[in-house]
């Protein structure tokens, strides 16, 4: 068989960026509202908030680099393909450092902050300045519906049905600084273990979804992920 490769990342292999954690102690959610900050309701009820909100993080991004993580798996996905493999990076971050580091098979579930949509009538464009309720969407003309392209709580994530096509017959699995607490990304990796892949997860503890692999790998991201690329390769393809 065709080695086949998908990657679940998280909010943990960004920190080392400097980008904050969601569901840590010390975390994003532990200290601001996510009912009021990252949800439809929040929205509707207070969208000057919300824009608030996001226009700091936009700026905390513009300002992160990727780092040797992020690297190691653009690195790890060029010579995967070049070997003949399948390969899908799937991240739960909604900070375009994989797409800086040089990842190209890449689905952002979770939407990009880099980006605005229009409420009214879905145009999608790239957007690094901040948003507000007084900015007119170009695309219909209508003010006050410029938003983050980002899924909030309540939310379907995106490009599920081609992560489950994928899932339904990867033969390497791994998990990389998630929580494994967040729907459906939690579910991943028994997805992954149905179809007979080997599963890894790679964070500093073990998550809440722990009990679904084979191997795991704990430390800071930019020490454990350069590692395990090196290897994984060489397992995978191994004559």
């Amino acid at each position: 068989m065709t080695p086949s490769l998908l990657i679940l990342t998280g909010a943990g292999i960004s920190a080392e960026s400097g980008l904050g954690t969601f569901r840590d102690t010390d975390g994003i959610w532990s200290k601001f509202d996510w009912q009021k900050l990252a949800s439809p309701d929040g929205f509707a009820d207070d969208p000057v908030a919300v824009h608030a909100f996001y226009n700091a993080r936009r700026a905390g991004l513009l300002a992160a680099r990727p780092n040797a993580a992020h690297d190691a798996l653009a690195t790890l996905e060029a010579a995967w393909v070049r070997s003949g493999g399948g390969f899908l990076l799937v991240t739960q971050n909604i900070d375009d450092l994989h797409d800086r580091a040089g990842s190209e098979r890449l689905i952002h579930m979770h939407g990009e902050l880099l980006r605005a949509r229009c409420g009214a009538c879905g145009d999608l464009r790239d957007c690094r300045a901040d948003l507000s309720i007084a900015m007119v969407c170009s695309a219909c003309g209508r003010e006050g519906g410029l938003r983050p392209h980002v899924v909030w709580f309540g939310e379907m994530p995106l490009g599920m049905e081609e992560i489950y096509d994928r899932l339904s017959s990867v033969t390497h699995f791994a998990a990389i600084g998630t929580s494994g607490s967040v729907w459906p990304a939690a579910g991943f990796a028994e997805e992954a273990g149905r179809a007979g892949a080997v599963t890894y997860e790679l964070s500093m503890e073990a998550g809440e979804s722990g009990h679904n692999f084979q191997h795991v790998l704990y430390g800071p991201a930019t020490q454990s992920v350069p590692n395990w690329c090196e290897t994984v390769i060489s397992e995978a393809f191994a004559a």
